[in-house]
This record gives structure tokens, sequence and C-alpha cells, in this order.
């Protein structure tokens, strides 16, 4: 059937279908290649065939997701504005790059360079586009279209109805991607280069979580090469909140980026114990770096004896003095414990060679490998500088009060050393019960001994919660590359939080990064972030409050209650609307909402789990709601939110995490009072 020409929308879906054939044609050229006769021999087939079916992957057309979501019209041909007479091009911007049999796009990368007025352009600076156009879509039906004459003096500026519309719109299931919606002050954090580390600080709802793995995306399309020899990192504060964000990437057609917690990246030894408040936060706190580098270089003998190295008839005498010269250079060099060990028994071999050859023999390298091996040279190796097990150290710092108070001296309080030390000292490293926090002294130890690899570019998100340690044993993880750190000092939640930027890069060794700013607010509605900043005075002043830039205002109501029923009843209310709910409690209270919830035959979900049509509630304690987000929540009992906490600074961060989840309503039900700080009018005078 013909596509009648006065009729854009025709021919807009007419692309879509072309561009969804072309599409399914590259991937079918991909599955049909033969690699039978190109391998050298079946490790090379293997990673070939894996290679294949990766990029097979690569090129899968999701059915319920646009395969583009705008359209530029060029005044002129990109690179050729300034030749008179060259003639605009068109470009559909969608999730990746397509083009049809003879190599033509069809589709151009969202990430490449003619794409960027798509995000950047405006009437002020149109950046040589005539028309922007968005398109909008019912699941993955082009159903609508907007244009903007950004070249055109006599249109004015509006704002776009499908843009907003798209950003409110409902979510169920997992984390989707913002690429269609992403804003300029968002963009320019997306596109900055690999080189530099950025740290964006961003409240609740500004979307520095898509900007953080929108970056990685971009990054990996402008450095392929050399991201994929060094490899990438997200790093996420929990597995619920990695699997709520775990399908963003490969929506956009990324398969090969690794997601971790801190705790993994850590996991050197079984984690089965816990602190308490003050021994984490001794633990934590960047002293223990320098505490574990005394203690390990401690095992370092001055040698006081002579080597002697017995070879055929001769005996060769490298004296005392000479091996603690030896012994001060490696240490003056500041390599690594288990490099300098390594090249000890070479350099006491150098010291006898300089002798063979001084006596007139003519040795080579070989000879200089045998005497390392000598057994004389391994033992006074052993003696000077003995191997040192990571987690046996950690274990004699935490266990043998003198060995601590040794190496502590000066940097550690006699308190401090008491709240760090084991009641019962474990007898071995496989029986002892690790915190948290000894697994990452662990790690800190072992990078002492042999330096931790790094990765090209690592993004740490809802980094707030980070202790300095815990910094560093990620920061060892992008010596050589760059960060990306993502977080909110008000959602802090720990008693070792970030208390600013500046000092947590430091920690993690990127001082010189850059600190980015995100206010604007896509996400939460006005009425719910407007009263949950009446609790940023009293958990960090210092910031600027989000201003939400959506349009709906979202439902938002406190309601006063008086008991679990009433809970279960909003629920059903949230329920009836589309989208997701959260029902968010403190820790405590979660087992008798959930025998509530069954009582009443509601289906729920744990966090991070994905919704389904069936089960769109999920009971979430207030400990893991950090990161996720839900179309309507029910927030439990706040009073009991902040008692949950080790302080009220602490409990008020932690309702603010809480109160900030909702993306189109909230509902407070409370039987106990509320936190006064609550209570309290905004300094501006909104009524809420």
């Amino acid at each position: 059937m013909s596509t009648p020409v006065d009729d854009p929308l025709s021919r807009e879906r007419s692309h879509l279908a072309a561009s969804r054939a072309a599409l399914r044609a590259m991937r079918e050229d991909v599955e049909s290649l033969d690699i039978s006769d190109v391998t050298a021999n079946w490790v090379n087939a293997q990673v070939l065939a894996h290679q294949i079916e990766e990029r097979v992957k690569a090129l899968a057309d999701l059915s319920d997701t646009p395969l583009f979501f705008g359209r530029l019209d060029y005044l002129h041909a990109p690179g050729a504005e300034q030749a008179e007479g060259a003639e605009g091009e068109s470009f559909y911007i969608g999730r990746r790059h397509v083009h049809d049999a003879d190599g033509d796009p069809m589709v151009i990368d969202w990430r490449a360079p003619v794409s960027q007025p798509f995000y950047r352009a405006s009437k002020k600076d149109p950046m040589d586009i005539a028309l922007r156009r968005r398109f909008g879509y019912t699941g993955g039906e082009l159903t609508a279209y907007e244009d903007e004459h950004l070249s055109d003096p006599a249109e004015a500026a509006t704002a776009s109805k499908l843009l907003q519309h798209e950003i409110e719109r409902p979510r169920v299931g997992p984390m989707r991607d913002i690429v269609a919606t992403i804003q300029p002050e968002q963009d320019e954090i997306v596109r900055s280069g690999l080189a530099g580390s950025l740290c964006v600080q961003g409240g609740p709802g500004t979307g520095k979580t898509a900007v953080g793995l929108h970056r990685v995306a971009y990054l990996l399309y402008a450095h392929r090469e050399r991201l994929a020899r060094t490899g990438t990192l997200v790093i996420g504060p929990n597995r619920s909140f990695l699997h709520y964000i775990e399908q963003v990437l490969p929506a956009l057609g990324e398969l090969t980026v690794e997601q971790a917690t801190v705790a993994d990246l850590v996991g050197h030894v079984e984690v089965r114990g816990t602190d308490d408040a003050a021994a984490a936060l001794v633990k934590g706190d960047a002293r223990m770096a320098e505490v574990l580098r005394r203690a390990l270089y401690a095992h370092v003998t001055v040698p006081t004896e002579p080597v002697v190295v017995v070879r055929g008839s001769r005996r060769w005498r490298v004296p005392a003095y000479e091996l603690q010269d030896i012994v001060r250079e490696l240490l003056d060099r500041g390599i690594r414990y288990g490099a300098a060990r390594e090249a000890l028994p070479q350099r006491i071999a150098h010291a006898v060679l300089v002798q063979m050859e001084r006596s007139g023999e003519a040795p080579d390298d070989r000879v200089q490998d045998a005497v390392a091996r000598n057994s004389a040279v391994k033992a006074a190796v052993k003696a000077i500088w003995p191997a040192v097990d990571p987690a046996k150290l950690v274990l004699r710092l935490l266990s043998d009060p003198d060995f601590l108070a040794e190496h502590a001296d000066g940097l550690l309080t006699e308190e401090e050393r008491k709240a760090i030390l084991w009641t019962k000292p474990a007898r071995s490293v496989k029986s002892a019960k690790w915190s948290p926090a000894d697994a990452v002294l662990i790690d800190e130890a072992t990078d002492l001994v042999q330096r931790t690899p790094s990765l090209g570019h690592v993004v740490l998100d809802e980094a707030q919660d980070l202790s300095p340690m815990q910094y560093r044993a990620v920061g060892r993880r992008c010596t050589t590359g760059s960060a990306t750190v993502l977080g909110d000092l008000a959602q802090g939640t720990t008693p070792w939080a970030t208390r600013s930027w500046p000092e947590a890069l430091a920690h993690l060794g990127k001082p010189e990064a850059v600190v980015e700013e995100l206010t604007a607010g896509f996400r939460v509605p006005t009425d719910v972030i407007a009263y949950a900043s009446r609790l940023l005075p009293h958990i960090a002043p210092d910031l600027t409050p989000v201003a939400s830039i959506r349009e709906n205002p979202g439902f938002f109501e406190v309601r006063a209650i008086t008991g679990t029923a009433e809970v279960v009843d909003a629920c059903r209310e949230s329920l009836r609307h589309e989208g997701s709910t959260g029902l968010i409690a403190a820790d405590a209270r979660i087992p008798e909402l959930a025998e509530a919830l069954t009582a009443a035959g509601i289906g729920y979900l744990g966090p991070g789990e994905e919704t389904t049509p069936d089960t769109r509630l999920t009971l979430v304690p207030a400990s893991l709601a950090k990161g996720l987000e839900y179309d309507y929540v029910v927030l439990d009992e706040p009073r009991a939110i902040v008692d949950g906490e080790p302080d009220e600074r602490t409990g008020l961060r932690r309702l603010y995490v809480t109160l900030t989840r909702a993306v189109s309503g909230l509902t407070v039900t409370h039987a106990a009072p509320l936190p006064p700080q609550l209570t309290q009018p905004p300094a501006d005078g909104r009524a809420v």
C-alpha cells in the first residue's frame, strides 16, 4: 500500500519499518558468517564465535523499545556549514546505528557527534538545526511526533509535551535508559572525555545514576578499542540496586560492562561477622592504611650477616653492609612489598656477578638466575624479606594488642584500638568471623603486597555511603584510568558517610576530579520533593534543594492511621494506578507488613525483583531503598525509620531517602507522631 505524500506520520512509520528490516538484515549477516576456514586453532575459533554471539545480541531489536526517538534536519551538511549551496541532511537519532544494504545510515547512534544537537540545540543556539522532531510511542508503535523549528525566528520556544510525557511515564520493572530525554546539562556530563574524572552531586530524581550509565555507554562508543583492553566497571551499593539497573546498558547495545558491589571487589575472605558503629568507623578511617603499611614493612629485617654463595669450588661473599644498602634502596623506591621481595634475590645475585666479573669470569643472565635460586640466597631473602599473607597480617592486628599498639602508635588512640580489637581472637583466617570492614582492610594489605590491576573507567554510584578505606579500594581499581563518582551528600546513611566530595575524591586518588551538581528534578513530583526538602536544613544545610521541573505535581498525602490494615488499604489504592508500587518501611516493621499483605491476598516482591502485570508491589526495607524508584510509594511510619538508625541525623537522612523514591505519588501513613522536622513548614513558606 502506498504512503500518502502529505502524511508525515505514515512516512515516519514506513521509515521505522524499513529500519527494523535493515537491522534484521544486519543481524542475519552476522549470524550467517562462516568462520570454519578463518581460524588457526580451536581457541581462536572459540574467541571469534563468542565475539559473533555478542554482536548478534547487540543487534537485537527490542519490540517494545523505539528504534529511533528523534530526527534532526540540518540546514547544511554537517562539516560543510560554510560551503555555499550545501544542502542539509536528515538524521534519525536512536539507540544504535542501523544502515541499509548499501551502507547508508538509516538510524544514527545517539552517541555520534552528529546527534549531539538533539540534546544541546536551542532557539538561542540552533547549532545549524532547522528542525528537531521528537517521536511518541506506545510500546514499540510510533503514534505521534512533535516538531521544533529551531532556526525559524518567527516560532517561539515551547516546552516539549512529548518529552515531558516520556519523563513522567509510569515505570514498571527495572530502570530503563533515558536516551530520549537527556537534558543539556546531563549531556555535557555524559559526553565528557575519558581522561578526566568526574563527580556528580545530584539530589533525588536528578538522573545522576542514568547519567553515569549513559556516560559509560558514550565512552565505550568514543574509546571502544582502548576500553576493550582496559575494561569498565559499574559499582553499586548492593545486589538489589545492580539488578535494578542491569538492563540499561544492554538496551543501548553495551553487553561487556561488569557490575559489582564494593563487597565483591574485596571478597578475599568470607564475610560472616559484623562490627558495631564504633569499630566500623575506625576500621574505615584512612589512618588504617598507614597502620597496615607499618605492620607489613615491620617484617623487613636489616641484615647483619653476610650471604655466602658456593658455586663449584668458589665461594662468593656478599657482606652485610652491601646487603643493607640493597634493602634500603628497595625500601626507598616505594615499590610494592611483594615486588621488592621478588627483586631482592636478583639484586643479591647481581652483587655476586659483579665479584665474578672482577675476578675475570664472564657470567651471563643464566648465571645470575642460578645464583638468585641458590639456597643461601633463598634463605637470606626469607630472613630479610619474608612472605606475608595479607589476611594473616590483618588477623594479627585485630587479635594482638601489642602488635596493634606498636604500629598504630601516634595514629590511633587507645580507645580506638580497643574498639577494633577482637574480644575473642580467631585461631586462623578460615575460622575468623570477618566483617565487611575487615575485608576492606585485607584488600588494602593485599594491594600493599601486590599491585591491584587497574581498569580504564569505573563508575561508582551511591558513593556518599563509602568509608575512606572503601574509597581507597575503589580507587585501586582505576589508578591508571578515570572514574565517574555519583552521589548525594544528603542521602549518606552510614556513620562514616561522606562529608565533602573533595575529601572523598582525595581518598579515591582522584583529587583533580571536577565536581558537577545536578539540581533539576525530573523524576520526583513537586509536592513530594518539597515535603522531603523540609529535612535538608537538618541533614545537609549547604546543598541546593532539588527543583522539580515536572508539570504534573503528582499525588501526595500524609495519612494518620490506627493500624496496619490501613497501610494495606493504601497499597490497594496505589495498585489501582498504572505502574509500580513500593511499600517502604523501617526494617523492623517488614515482617509484620509482610504478614498483613499475605493475609490480605496481595502478592509482593523483594527489592530488585522485576515486577510483572500481576505483581506490581514491592516490599522494601528502608535500608535497601536507596537508588530504587517506584511510580507510587506508600511510606510506613516515618518515626520508626528515624528511630531505626544509630542517631537522629542518620535517621533523618534515611527518611529523606525513603521519601524521595516516588515518581508519581506518595502516601505517608503514620500512627506514631511524625518527626518534628517534617511538621515544620519549608523556609519559603510553601504550604505542603
